[in-house]
């Protein structure tokens, strides 16, 4: 198997994080090299940014309305792209855990959007931007949406980090939005209301559908599925038997304690009779 033979295999065969983590490389290994070739005939901007970047002008924008979500798939450079690819691996992966390939996806184009429309009001609003002419470019909405989603929906989660120890979600959370907070008075204001707006979608949307008790099928499908208003997890089920036959309410009451213990503790901590029962409970 060649080199690009496997390179496909692994991005066929691979989770959506995986598949975005693919595409953000490879659009900013294609960005990088026609930047080499122009700068060699002394042009300046790279047409791919020029085309696919979000302007802060908003006639500009109307020109290429595309680019509200194409900029979430542009990198201003490779230290930029690492930074985001490594939280999308690692904060995208757990997202992917709870919620569906697609609902993943989903928030990730969603937040995009939301970051980008909140940058463009931002710099026709505040007199901070006045005379500056700038452009977005970065999956840090999208990552945004899927952290603070994640991070609304399991607070209390705990990830292990290295020299650190054990560190809950909700803290992690806090850190990432201070820094953006911060950095509205900063150089890259637009950027960090952009990363504003992605939080802030998935802090509403998990907070709008979920209650105190979680249940297990109402989370997140009211954007994504018109036809149902329960949310598909990624637990599934190929029977159901005995578990139909008990009182729904006992029922109901043991999966409210399941998912209580993932919030505390992670799903690890389950047992294996848990995690069996709630296998089972994803298709009923």
């Amino acid at each position: 198997m060649t080199f690009i033979q496997n390179l496909k295999h692994k991005y066929k065969t691979g989770t959506i994080i995986e598949k975005l983590i693919y595409i953000n490389i490879t659009v900013f290994a294609c960005t990088l090299l026609i930047t080499l070739f122009q700068s060699l005939y002394l042009q300046e901007q790279n047409f791919i940014v020029q085309w696919f970047a979000l302007d802060d002008n908003f006639s500009e924008f109307i020109g290429k309305p595309w680019s509200i979500i194409s900029y979430g798939f542009l990198h201003a450079d490779f230290i930029h792209l690492i930074f985001n690819m490594i939280t999308l691996y690692f904060i995208g992966n757990l997202f992917a855990q709870y919620f569906t390939q697609k609902q993943t996806l989903s928030f990730y184009f969603l937040g995009t959007l939301f970051g980008g429309v909140l940058f463009v009001l931002s710099q026709s609003y505040f007199p901070l931007f006045e005379g500056r002419n700038s452009t977005l470019v970065g999956a840090s909405a999208g990552i945004s949406a899927i952290f603070i989603g994640i991070s609304t929906y399991m607070p209390n989660y705990e990830l292990k980090i290295r020299f650190i120890g054990f560190v809950k979600l909700w803290y992690l959370a806090s850190i990432w939005l201070a820094f953006d907070i911060i950095g509205l008075v900063g150089a890259n204001a637009g950027g960090s209301f952009s990363h504003l707006g992605g939080s802030l979608f998935g802090f509403l949307y998990v907070n709008q559908v979920s209650t105190r008790k979680i249940r297990l099928f109402e989370v997140i499908s009211a954007f994504f599925n018109t036809k149902k208003n329960n949310l598909k997890t990624v637990y599934k089920s190929v029977n159901k038997k005995e578990e139909d036959r008990k009182p729904k309410g006992a029922q109901q009451e043991k999966i409210d304690r399941i998912l209580d213990k993932i919030s505390k503790s992670g799903y690890d901590t389950l047992s294996q009779t848990e995690k069996e029962f709630l296998f089972k409970q994803g298709k009923q």
